[in-house]
């Protein structure tokens, strides 16, 4: 069973920065995909940003392109989200996801996220 615990974000002003922690258990070092996700009341969850455990292949929406960076610590047991020049359409819950998968699944995009954190709160203000 895997296992996310999130930690970071908070309040943060326009243009400031922020990081988000996943401390991830359970699982075979080298075997998950794993993504941030962020969802508004009223709108639908959007995926943020995904990477493979081993670092491989990190991915980003198109809103956050060039200010948010996923990367994991050497142990392959956490993920980062570093979020930088922030805006207020940031301000958002944010999850931690992750599935159990091979990097070919990975790449293909071929399985869907079935582990989740409990969320952390970003709220950015002008």
């Amino acid at each position: 069973q895997v296992r996310l615990v999130e930690s970071g974000g908070g309040s943060v002003q326009t243009g400031g920065s922020t990081r988000l922690s996943c401390a991830a258990s359970g699982y075979t070092p080298g075997s998950l995909c794993m993504a941030w996700f962020r969802q508004v009341p009223g709108k639908e969850r959007e995926k943020v940003a995904s990477l493979y455990s081993d670092g491989r292949s990190p991915i980003y929406a198109d809103p956050v392109k060039g200010r948010f960076t996923i990367a994991r610590d050497g142990a392959q047991n956490t993920v980062y989200l570093e979020m930088n020049d922030l805006k207020p359409e940031d301000t958002a819950l944010y999850y931690c996801a992750a599935a159990l998968c091979s990097y070919s699944a990975y790449a293909r995009g071929s399985f869907e996220y079935n582990y989740w954190g409990q969320g952390t709160q970003v709220t950015v203000s002008s």
